[in-house]
């Protein structure tokens, strides 16, 4: 499929996104340089299916055995806790400045040994071999790595390239359905923040996509990573075109937050975040109307999303200023102009935020 070159100031590095690709992620390592341990960061579940493939590529490529370290893969288990037992396992593994972290999973679990990665003997090489849709074609590229506090998400990382990213499409066959449809929404994201042509892709495809069509899979993929990889390679650490990202994120964060992390998978937040920042373009004559529908529209074909609590918006609001994406205790939103451009806005008037935000209560 592709061999896509992300070139970030901390150093250039690829990812190789291709079907069968993981049966060659031993020899990709190798080729990096000669390491002096190797730990399989996981967690149980993603390990009963591809542990035993991911053991045998590192086997064969090492007169050492690689150690192997299982974390919880909740977003609930995102936490310094998580962390502190996965820094205890690499110690016990023996790994020194030369060792290498292999992070296999999604996520929370790349997100958790990124930062592991990121700051055992203040930084050792890290390898992902993402898992989840959301990982493939988001969370494992550009270097964003920590956990979550009780007071936000996000809110301790390190921004942490990775040395490869190893993205295989084969390894989605066995993610449940409900995790494979909520990372449709981050595809959704790309598209409505640059790319147009994705988006009408998407409106005439997305039901092949839900079934995890092959073409229309091998097609989106690299078309997502690309666009990750441009936008990471311009602005590594968020100071300015990279923010973009984050559309759906700052109402998908606090509805992640406010649910205790359990009722949402993150693309499931960043689903109704999208059709909330949707909304409140539109309502600030940002966005026509008929854009915003359409937006809508295709969030909705991926699958009906869990419904949403009842809460004030003050509670909403505040949620919202634990984002760090806030700047002086203003909030800040990424909203679309039009379908394939998107704007940062501040100083949004509160009684129009109040609005959307009500219209999203019990919704479902």
């Amino acid at each position: 499929m592709a061999t896509i070159s992300v070139a970030t100031p901390s150093g250039p590095y690829v990812v190789e996104c291709a079907r069968g690709v993981l049966r060659r992620a031993g020899e990709l390592v190798a080729a990096l340089g000669p390491a002096t341990a190797v730990a399989l960061v996981s967690s149980p579940r993603v390990w009963k299916f591809w542990g035993a493939a991911v053991r045998r590529q590192f086997a064969r490529a090492r007169a050492k055995p690689p150690a192997t370290v299982l974390i919880p893969d909740g977003e609930t288990a995102k936490t310094l806790t998580t962390m502190e037992k996965l820094c205890r396992g690499l110690a016990s593994a023996g790994l020194d400045r030369r060792g290498i972290v292999v992070a296999v999973g999604g996520g929370v679990v790349g997100d958790v040994a990124g930062f592991a990665a990121a700051t055992y003997l203040r930084g050792i090489r890290l390898i992902h071999i993402p898992t989840t849709l959301v990982a493939q074609v988001d969370s494992a590229i550009g270097g964003k790595t920590g956990v979550n506090l009780p007071e936000g998400k996000n809110l301790v990382g390190a921004f942490y390239q990775p040395a490869l990213v190893v993205a295989d499409p084969e390894v989605l066959t066995t993610l449940p359905g409900r995790h494979f449809r909520a990372g449709l929404h981050e595809v959704i994201k790309y598209a409505i923040l640059g790319d147009r042509h994705l988006f009408e892709f998407l409106e005439n495809r997305m039901a092949e996509l839900v079934r995890r069509d092959r073409a229309a899979l091998d097609w989106v993929l690299p078309r997502c990573i690309g666009a990750k990889a441009q936008i990471v390679s311009r602005d590594e650490r968020e100071g300015g075109p990279r923010e973009a990202l984050n559309l759906g994120h700052t109402f998908g964060h606090a509805l992640e937050s406010l649910t205790g992390y359990r009722r949402f998978l993150h693309g499931e937040a960043v689903g109704w975040g999208l059709i909330a920042a949707a909304r409140l373009a539109a309502r600030l004559h940002w966005l026509v109307a008929d854009d915003a529908a359409r937006i809508e529209a295709l969030v909705g074909s991926v699958g009906a999303l869990p419904a949403v609590p009842r809460f004030a918006p003050a509670r909403w609001i505040a949620a919202m200023r634990g984002d760090k994406k806030t700047r002086g205790g203003r909030l800040r939103f990424i909203l679309p102009r039009q379908i394939g451009e998107v704007r940062t806005a501040e100083n949004v008037p509160e009684a129009a935020l109040r609005r959307v935000l009500a219209g999203l209560a019990g919704a479902a």
